[in-house]
């Protein structure tokens, strides 16, 4: 699955560590062994459900090439939220700011992504607390964070699209597609919907069929 192996994968992640953070051999070796496994496993179901060419063989096998930039930024975060779970914090924390640092998106192991998500350029998105479905696709500038101690809950099969942001109580229901530059603030979104423009000032229509971007598998099971 791996292009270039696994040990060259754990050498990679040990080496930028070194070098940015720090790597420390002796404390780290076994939580990153541990680590790495989970976040693999984690890597191989999502990539084998995500339809885009580089993420898949024709038969459907997971392929991950950690020199692709988006495949490497889910592969670090689900490392890095691997990490977190098992205790390792300090390592975790690491991790997070080595994928902040390299992909430019904010993705903390705090936050819980689901199994299946993909991300297209996604510079300078923040994606804080919230409740996720599987299928979820963002790109660049996006925003998804809390208002007034709420926050939002996202159906499957969702996209948000460059600079879009969903923050507070707001729900958006399955298969909807907030258009670029568009902003959901404490609103509900039917499922099958398309949202455009701003807060107060928001059209919101149909998505006849439930079209998504063309990303993932329909069965995400």
């Amino acid at each position: 699955m791996i292009e270039n192996g696994r040990e060259r994968l754990r050498a990679l992640v040990a080496r930028q560590l070194g070098h940015l953070f720090e790597f420390l051999p002796a404390e780290d070796d076994a939580a990153l062994d541990a680590g790495l496994e989970t976040a693999l496993a984690r890597v191989r179901h999502c990539f084998g459900r995500i339809l885009l060419k580089r993420y898949r063989q024709e038969d459907g096998t997971a392929v991950f090439n950690p020199f692709h930039s988006g495949q490497y930024c889910i592969f670090l975060y689900y490392l890095s939220r691997s990490l977190a779970l098992a205790g390792a914090g300090s390592l975790a924390d690491r991790v997070y700011y080595l994928n902040r640092t390299l992909n430019g998106v904010d993705l903390f192991h705090q936050v819980e992504l689901p199994d299946v998500f993909c991300l297209e350029h996604p510079l300078a998105s923040v994606i804080g607390r919230a409740r996720i479905g599987d299928g979820f696709f963002f790109a660049q500038g996006v925003t998804v964070g809390g208002n007034k101690n709420a926050y939002p809950v996202i159906g499957r099969h969702v996209s948000l699209l460059s600079n879009s942001k969903v923050v507070g109580a707001s729900v958006l229901g399955d298969h909807v597609i907030l258009a670029a530059n568009s902003y959901v603030k404490d609103t509900v979104i039917p499922p099958h919907s398309i949202v455009f423009g701003q807060d107060r000032h928001l059209v919101i229509k149909p998505n006849p069929g439930g079209l998504t971007t063309p990303v993932f598998e329909e069965d995400l099971a």
